[in-house]
């Protein structure tokens, strides 16, 4: 019989794809893939180890399975991802009862170590049908961000072989996928390490040019000595979404200093106005933290202002905490008390609702094209071009036809806006 297996997955979308690519080469005569929680033979955790809520998120899930384990509903234990990669030496003397460790990096030791060997080329299991479905075109990072453990748990930059994206992308295509959303560490970096060049746009027309797939999305990108070519991909090309995923995580030349971000303000600054010039239209989704080492009171209150000049249409921002391991745990002392730290991003997102609030409005009575996501009781769950799945906000359509099927493309009227969300009606023919 099949030995019955199911993975827990936490953490960012890599892991995600980093769990289909494993599964998809177990062997079906020899593995029963199981998602819901029943009894399993051989139950894996595929850890997150990034900031301290995702690694107490994932010594819980070690711990429950653990407990499964005593419980006779899981056969072994085995732990992968990041946390095990940055605790390797630790965790096993902590929690002895885990079978097998194995790090970030080690998903070929995982399949000899259930008696698989690795396939030379990886396809993906897709658990869902979805009309998204994220592709990783580059490991690890070569950047040293002073607060930021990445570069040590997942290696340095490593670049995917171009033929191989656009295979995978063809494979995900026939599936139904309609989206693709490039990741990586830092995607203006592709190419570099395999072809001497950064090969980013390079990629998007290829990737564009894969018959099914009608909407490419890029996700993490480095605002310093940002591709130019890049946007002139996105202005041009119909099928790279209007939409980039661009942490620039603060504004003042104090802190961007002290974050090792190789930018300064007015560079920052000078970076916005021209991709809102090359690509109009263009929605940018940013991310901050709030309450690093250095921050004074007129450091935040810069940053409250470039957030009000910018008028980012996606937002999201986080607290500073230290990571072992990073210059900065080494060298800054966290100094912001945890008390203002809580204050300065209950400003600051307070701020980004009202923006988001105002943009949303102005969509009210525009017509877009969407993915559908999700369909319930006559209502669907949408996202247009402007909108990435798991962090934005999504469009609601409650008058919808019979017919419409998740990972469908419709049109839909915009006719009310929230918060985050907003309102749709679809338009019929």
């Amino acid at each position: 019989m099949p030995r019955r297996l199911r993975v827990v997955t936490l953490g960012c979308s890599k892991n995600t794809v980093d769990t289909e690519h494993l599964l998809a080469q177990l062997p079906p005569d020899a593995f029963c893939i199981v998602d819901g929680d029943e009894p399993v033979d051989v139950l894996l955790v595929n850890t997150c180890g990034f900031i301290g809520d995702a690694k107490e998120e994932s010594i819980a899930a070690i711990l429950e399975a653990v407990e499964a384990k005593k419980r006779g509903e899981a056969g072994t234990v085995a732990v992968f991802g990041c946390l095990s990669q940055r605790y390797r030496a630790e965790l096993p003397a902590e929690i002895p009862e885990v079978d097998a460790w194995f790090g970030a990096r080690d998903l070929g030791e995982v399949l000899r170590w259930l008696g698989v060997c690795p396939a030379p080329f990886v396809t993906r299991r897709i658990a869902e049908a979805k009309g998204y479905a994220y592709l990783k075109i580059s490991e690890g990072c070569d950047r040293r961000c002073s607060y930021c453990a990445i570069p040590f748990i997942r290696g340095t930059h490593r670049s995917v072989p171009m033929e191989e994206l656009v295979a995978e992308a063809e494979l995900l295509a026939s599936r139904g996928v309609r989206e693709l959303i490039l990741i990586a560490q830092d995607t203006t970096w592709y190419g570099l390490d395999r072809y001497g060049r950064r090969a980013l746009a390079e990629l998007l027309e290829r990737l564009s040019a894969v018959e099914g797939i009608e909407w490419l999305r890029i996700h993490y990108s480095y605002p310093a000595d940002f591709p130019e070519d890049v946007l002139t991909m996105m202005a041009r090309n119909p099928k790279v979404c209007k939409y980039l995923d661009i942490p620039l995580q603060h504004i003042s030349d104090g802190v961007l200093d002290r974050m090792h971000r190789h930018i300064d303000g007015a560079r920052t600054r000078a970076l916005i106005a021209r991709l809102r010039e090359v690509v109009p239209g263009v929605v940018l989704r940013t991310t901050m933290i709030v309450g690093h080492p250095g921050e004074t009171p007129e450091a935040f209150e810069e940053l409250l202002d470039f957030v009000r000049e910018a008028r980012f249409e996606r937002l999201g921002a986080f607290m500073y905490s230290e990571e072992e391991g990073t210059w900065g745990a080494a060298h800054l002392p966290d100094e912001v008390p945890a008390e203002l730290k809580q204050e300065r991003l209950d400003r600051l997102m307070e701020l980004q609702r009202e923006i988001s609030l105002s943009c949303n409005r102005s969509r009210i009575g525009t017509e877009v094209q969407v993915l559908v996501d999700e369909v319930l009781d006559g209502a669907a769950v949408c996202r247009s071009e402007f909108e990435s799945p798991e962090v934005d906000g999504e469009i609601l359509v409650r008058e919808l036809s019979p017919d419409v099927r998740v990972g469908d493309m419709i049109r839909v009227r915009i006719v009310d806006a929230e918060d985050y969300d907003l309102i749709g009606r679809q338009v019929l023919d």
